[in-house]
């Protein structure tokens, strides 16, 4: 397509993108009237929003429209699966300069909807705007199919803390980005397109996890909310946690500890969840770690220690543009 959002108009662009869609069996009334309608079998709606701001949560000389679309899905649908929640429908904020290339919006919900599918839902409408800056504002929603929500206060003393899914490849990818390099492409992919395991939320919830979240902001800050919620202190184990022998060898090179990635680096929406000892876990989870009483150690510790915090946190001194 040529030209520009602002040449196409509001609803040449709402056409445009709505044609891109695809449905599910959950969506009963898509994009095209005052609003969507979406079955809720279990008459409770799982709700995550999320908001992504160009020059801070993303780069266009970085990441593609479709990236964007992708990671924007995916860190909103993690969350409703970190709840033990299936993901259904997924709606679209978009604000966009009026001289943005027409390409970009229609990639972007290439993206969108191709994620989506990957965790079986849908996108079934939206808003755009006319702004300065693009501003790609989520929302998805999720059926707990008759499981109770797994919240991040229900861990207990004596349970296990597993994870599954890949931990500071994004932070990894990151780094290289920084540098001005496009390779280990492995790495940059995990950070431009994060892949989250979205079957593991429910699956989680019907094996009995008793807390759960996906790691956004790094290991140890999300675990950090799972303690404080819970009122106990989790100690991880740092020799079980993986470090990739490539991910090793890009620490090297810019002169980083990767544990550092792992334990402080979010974006990969790994799901990490605490489960009675006695459950047995399929093979992808990994267990890491375990639940204590509190003490007056920190909510969470390494190898019995204190950590250094790190992780993400949006009005920290930290939190520039990518």
């Amino acid at each position: 397509m040529k030209g520009t959002v602002g040449e196409l108009g509001e609803f040449g662009l709402i056409r445009e993108l709505t044609s891109r869609l695809t449905s599910t069996r959950a969506v009963r009334l898509g994009p095209g009237d005052d609003a969507a309608v979406v079955a809720a079998p279990d008459r409770r709606v799982v709700a995550s929003t999320d908001v992504l701001l160009e020059g801070r949560h993303f780069r266009r000389d970085w990441s593609t429209a479709y990236d964007v679309g992708r990671k924007a899905a995916a860190q909103n649908l993690a969350d409703i699966a970190a709840m033990g929640a299936v993901p259904t429908a997924l709606l679209l904020g978009l604000v966009v300069p009026a001289d943005l290339p027409a390409t970009w919006p229609n990639e972007l919900m290439d993206g969108l909807r191709d994620e989506c599918q990957v965790a079986g839902a849908a996108v079934v409408g939206g808003d755009v705007v006319r702004g300065d800056t693009i501003t790609v504002a989520i929302t998805a929603l999720g059926d707990l199919r008759n499981q109770d929500p797994v919240t991040r206060s229900g861990a207990q003393p004596g349970d296990v803390v597993a994870v599954t899914g890949w931990l500071g490849w994004s932070a990894a990818g990151h780094a290289v980005l920084s540098r001005g390099f496009r390779s280990p492409r492995a790495f940059v992919e995990a950070h431009r397109r994060p892949e989250p395991p979205y079957h593991a939320g429910p699956a989680a919830a019907g094996l009995g996890a008793t807390a759960m979240t996906d790691v956004s902001d790094g290991l140890v800050a999300d675990l950090g909310h799972i303690a404080e919620a819970s009122k106990v202190r989790i100690d991880l184990r740092s020799g079980d946690v993986d470090i990739p022998t490539q991910m090793s060898d890009i620490a090297q090179a810019v002169g980083v500890d990767p544990l550092q990635w792992v334990l402080n680096g979010g974006e990969d929406h790994a799901i990490v969840a605490t489960f009675p000892p006695d459950v047995k876990l399929p093979a992808r989870w990994k267990v890491i770690g375990e639940v204590l009483n509190p003490s007056a150690l920190p909510y969470v510790t390494v190898d019995g220690a204190p950590w250094a915090h790190g992780g993400w946190d949006h009005f920290g001194d930290e939190a520039g543009a990518e």
